[in-house]
Order: structure tokens, then C-alpha cells, then sequence
């Protein structure tokens, strides 16, 4: 999983320091895996509850306050 995913996280991409710093990523509601993410995007979908609209509002808010 981790090669389809270019070596990285499936998110940011970044490469880890050890394979102790990435995370499975899994559905809360089906436990379907999804991916490795590191420790910081695995914490961050987390404390947007998984809500898929309210993380694409964050990043949109992020995109126009640049």
C-alpha cells in the first residue's frame, strides 16, 4: 500500500522518518482501511471529524485568505 502511494503519505505525500510515524487510516463507521497517513494528516482529518464538507470549507477558507 505504501509503494501505490509513492513511498509517502496518501495525503501530503511527505516520506516518513520511520514507519512508526505513519498511521492506517480506516473508516470510523465501516472500518474500511483507506490508506497509510502520516501523524499530522491522520490528526487533522480526525479533528474535522471525517466531514468531508467541513474540510473542503477549510481548505476554500484557507485558499482565499492567502
Amino acid at each position: 500500500m505504501l509503494d501505490a502511494q509513492g513511498g509517502g503519505c496518501a495525503i501530503c505525500g511527505a516520506a516518513p522518518a520511520r514507519l512508526a510515524s505513519l498511521h492506517l487510516d480506516h473508516d470510523h463507521h465501516t472500518g474500511a482501511i483507506r490508506g497509510i497517513l502520516c501523524i499530522n494528516c491522520n490528526q487533522g482529518i480526525g479533528k474535522f471529524g471525517e466531514d468531508v464538507e467541513r474540510l473542503r470549507r477549510a481548505a476554500e477558507y484557507l485558499a482565499a485568505t492567502r
